[in-house]
């Protein structure tokens, strides 16, 4: 028997690739499972992005290799996007990596600035793919606390407390998933701060700044940033394009170098036509935005609706494409979620898929229909 790598031992299959194989058991059954757990956008890139790829394909150049940089109109759109809509001015020729996904940017960051032993600040709650991706380069997770009772946000004076000296690397990710949080201006300032001053690399998640939130932030934003900070983004909830994979990676210089020898090693480029689509979304008006979000604002005051049926608790003033809800006391999360499953054949995600200190809170997603989103709440009620 072949043995498989000792990293292998390090992580396990993805929760969602795990549940969803027993809810799609369900459905193949006969069950009408209604799926309030996966942010997998069920709506509709704009129109433009689909007529952009389709012209695309008749283009002599479509079907070669692609630039491991990606195409300078590209780099020229994503420039542009955060310009107009984050104030942040960036070169597109050096300082804009665009990626397949920004998932792809956790492994290359990862393997670009870690070596075996270093630490790496996690958000407890937060993206499991931070900790996997730690632990299969061999580096150490670490966990901060996030709670409730400091709105879900990092405490710097308990992070000073910690021996910092082999941590390399702190990820952020604001709008937080799952908890909707928001960071403001002031949050990143300090955490700027606190990266320089212990010479740690701070890395923000960008993915939901367009989703049910007014003012969308970079922490780029903030004056000095770019020493410390790197910035992921994505079109996947922005534009619905989360199957195009198409992300991108904006920093110093330095730092977006680092990342494409690791990049430049891995891929080939991403398809020309994905990118002549990426470009057009990337140009949308803000009607696009706004008719977005209220579709989005419906769904989301129904699943409050749906919260408080299920006797849970909520913020209302979260952004992002989530309602994180908080359990009656001493229930607990996987065996609530358990529960309305198999009872009411609504599948949700359990808190403690992104932490510790997810115990105790469950995650509905906006990505179902307003009737599903009805359905669900009939069948409790």
């Amino acid at each position: 028997m072949i043995e498989v790598a000792n990293r292998l031992q390090t992580v396990e299959e993805y929760y969602f690739s795990r549940k969803l194989r027993e809810v799609n058991l369900m459905k193949a059954s006969g069950k009408p499972i209604i799926n309030l757990g996966i942010g997998s956008p069920d709506l509709q890139p704009p129109q433009r992005v689909i007529d952009a790829i389709t012209l695309s394909l008749n283009d002599p150049t479509a079907h070669k290799y692609q630039s491991y940089q990606g195409l300078p109109e590209l780099r020229e759109a994503m420039a542009g996007f955060y310009r107009e809509h984050f104030s942040v001015h960036l070169s597109p020729m050096t300082e804009i990596l665009p990626l397949i996904g920004s998932k792809e940017g956790i492994m290359h960051i990862s393997m670009a600035y870690l070596n075996e032993g270093d630490e790496v600040l996690i958000p407890n709650p937060g993206y499991p793919t931070y900790q996997s991706v730690t632990k299969l380069v061999g580096a150490n997770p670490v966990f901060y606390d996030l709670t409730e009772d400091n709105n879900w946000l990092p405490s710097i004076l308990e992070l000073e407390k910690q021996d910092l000296s082999k941590v390399k690397l702190m990820w952020i990710n604001y709008p937080h998933m799952p908890t909707g949080a928001h960071a403001s201006y002031k949050v990143f300032e300090e955490l700027i701060a606190f990266a320089k001053r212990n010479t740690i690399l701070l890395v923000n998640d960008n993915p939901y700044s367009f989703i049910l939130n007014d003012s969308p932030k970079s922490i780029l934003n903030i004056q000095g940033a770019k020493e410390v900070c790197i910035e992921l983004n994505s079109l996947s909830k922005t534009f619905n394009m989360a199957g195009w994979r198409v992300g991108m990676l904006v920093g110093d210089v330095t730092h977006i170098n680092n990342v494409l020898k690791v990049k430049s090693n891995m891929d080939s480029g991403m398809f020309y036509g994905i990118q002549k689509g990426a470009i057009e979304a990337l140009k949308c008006t803000n009607m696009w935005y706004i008719s977005l979000n209220n579709v989005y604002e419906q769904r989301r005051t129904l699943i409050w609706k749906l919260a408080e049926a299920l006797n849970c608790s909520y913020n209302k003033e979260t952004s992002g494409m989530f309602v994180w809800a908080k359990l009656p006391p001493f229930v607990e999360a996987e065996e609530f979620v358990d529960v309305v499953l198999k009872n009411n054949h609504i599948f949700i995600a359990p808190g403690t898929i992104f932490g510790s200190n997810g115990e105790g809170y469950i995650r509905f997603s906006l990505c179902a229909s307003t009737e599903d989103i009805e359905e669900a709440i009939a069948r409790i009620r």
